[in-house]
């Protein structure tokens, strides 16, 4: 079986189209030297490249708003204390994105630049945020090697921090960092008991304890676990709303009163205070509301898929590996194709996937 009969696609024309919504509108594009015939891009790239429901788009029409940078829009208000509520945080504060939400609770951590962060080698944080805690803030990475599920060894945490008290050619550790799940990983989750061992360890050295939790809910869907008790551990926490559940825009992060009134204040240094807010909360609520509920059947068409893909010739999928909603597959060595050009093949017959890494895996 190849790829591309596995997703269903039959190669039987001469030409191809790929019709596509843009701006409302069904766009039609078309393209000669091809034998397939594609009436519906697979888009695989992410859970990002998502669509506002029509529930969304109705709650945005009628959404009660005001301004937030007053701290009066009511539906901002309501979203940033439900996300507080369900993962048992006092208080929640809307941020534009999760590389703003992680970046805002590391600044607030680490509020003396020249401070210490300890995070995994192959985190969210470290790799895909544009290195915005060092540039923006002065706080400096001390990565630790993540484990194929997304932890770190405990000991090799505990050996990275640094004691103030010690050699002063040092910087300061004030701040761990985990992401769950864990996508460079392949969404691989974090049990409660460890990040409650990172934790135990954290509060050991006077240190905080930040969680990158983008897929947090997929996680706790994956676990079984409520969502509160696998952040129960934490000082904060970054959930995304636009990932696997659907949202157009946003994350909230979620910590003390005393956080979230320091992340305040450093949104709009960032330039992160919005207005009319609750137009963009409105989506977010209903995604919080509806979507959670669907995770798990995401969970199950991706471990089809990846068990799917692993008896194609020339690919290989870790199946046990896949947990939630991401998936990554290697070309065998000694195969005929590269990743470079099964990428290009496939976005010319409509299926869209991403490179990671290595011209190996996708």
């Amino acid at each position: 079986m190849d790829f591309l009969s596995f997703l269903g696609i039959s190669s039987t024309c001469s030409w191809y189209g790929i019709k596509f919504p843009l701006g409302g509108r069904e766009n039609f594009y078309q393209k000669k030297k091809c034998k397939t015939m594609v009436t519906k891009t697979v888009d695989l790239r992410s859970d990002t490249v998502t669509k506002p429901t029509e529930a969304m788009r109705a709650a945005m029409a009628t959404a009660e708003v005001d301004d937030d940078v007053l701290g009066a829009d009511p539906t901002a208000a309501r979203l940033e204390s439900e996300v507080a509520k369900i993962m048992g945080k006092e208080a929640g504060l809307f941020v534009a994105s999760g590389t703003m939400g992680n970046l805002i609770s590391v600044l607030v951590h680490c509020d003396i630049r020249g401070s210490e962060v300890i995070l995994g080698d192959n985190c969210h944080i470290h790799i895909y945020e544009n290195g915005g805690i060092s540039t923006i803030g002065g706080v400096h990475p001390r990565p630790v090697k993540n484990n194929d599920d997304g932890t770190m060894d405990i000991g090799l945490i505990e050996a990275a921090i640094r004691d103030p008290r010690g050699e002063i050619v040092y910087p300061t550790t004030r701040l761990i960092c985990l992401e769950n799940s864990h996508a460079n990983t392949g969404g691989r989750c974090l049990s409660a008991e460890y990040t409650d061992k990172v934790g135990e360890l954290a509060k050991k050295h006077g240190l905080k304890l930040h969680i990158d939790g983008a897929r947090i809910f997929n996680a706790s869907v994956a676990l079984g676990v409520p969502v509160n008790r696998l952040v129960q551990a934490a000082d904060s926490v970054s959930v995304c709303l636009s990932k696997g559940l659907g949202a157009p825009v946003g994350s909230v992060i979620v910590g003390s009163k005393s956080f979230i009134s320091k992340a305040r204040r450093l949104r709009k240094t960032l330039g992160g205070g919005m207005r009319q807010l609750g137009f963009i909360c409105a989506a977010a609520f209903v995604a919080l509301k509806e979507n959670v509920a669907k995770l798990e059947g995401d969970h199950k068409k991706a471990k089809v898929l990846a068990e799917g893909l692993n008896q194609i010739k020339g690919l290989r999928v870790n199946v046990a590996a896949v947990e939630t909603n991401i998936i990554f597959f290697d070309i065998v060595e000694g195969s005929k194709i590269t990743a470079e050009k099964l990428y290009k093949k496939l976005e010319e017959h409509g299926v869209l996937v991403m490179l990671e890494g290595p011209l190996s895996k996708l």
